[in-house]
């Protein structure tokens, strides 16, 4: 058995990222940190490529990020396979506070030409919604009074699963 190089680790099985193949990572980055909340929290380089992972500061106990990895040419592993994409209902989905932001949001993709799906009412349990395509193509549904929250917390409470925190140790 190996050493383990972090010391920080999830007390059971957890949902921590999506992964995409994208064709170019500083555009991809750009958009994520301009459309969406994720902010870059990484970024790398090495012989195969470039990587990057983006997330939420503020879930620094239950982290969920994207993750995203532009390949240099002869290096994809999946060179050979279509660069899948999420769309047209395949989709990423973030919620928003207020009904406002929807119409914000929809707005700013309509003038960047990346608005696919204009500010609509659905029914419950889908909310006040719109959607965008990322530069490669993928859907970022932006929803409002989605009862996400609500769901859950009615399911499973609040505070139901709390991480074990461990010090991280100097290399």
């Amino acid at each position: 058995m190996s050493e383990p190089t972090y010391d920080l680790h999830p007390r059971k099985a957890r949902w921590t990222h999506i992964a995409l193949r994208v064709k170019d990572i500083d555009a991809t980055i750009a958009w994520y940190t301009e459309y969406t909340p994720l902010e870059l929290l990484d970024r790398r380089e090495d012989q195969h490529g470039f990587g990057a992972w983006l997330g939420m500061s503020d879930m620094i106990d239950n982290p969920f990020i994207l993750v995203v990895a532009q390949f240099l040419e002869g290096h994809d592993p999946f060179a050979s396979a279509p660069n899948a994409v999420l769309g047209p209902f395949a989709h990423f989905g973030i919620e928003v506070p207020e009904e406002e932001d929807i119409d914000a949001i929809a707005e700013r993709g309509r003038e960047a030409d990346c608005l696919t799906m204009p500010p609509t009412m659905m029914p419950p349990t889908i909310g006040y919604i719109c959607m965008l395509n990322d530069p490669d193509g993928n859907t970022v549904e932006f929803s409002w009074d989605q009862g996400v929250y609500t769901t859950v917390r009615d399911r499973w409470g609040s505070g139901a699963a709390e991480p074990r925190h461990v010090a991280p140790h100097d290399n």
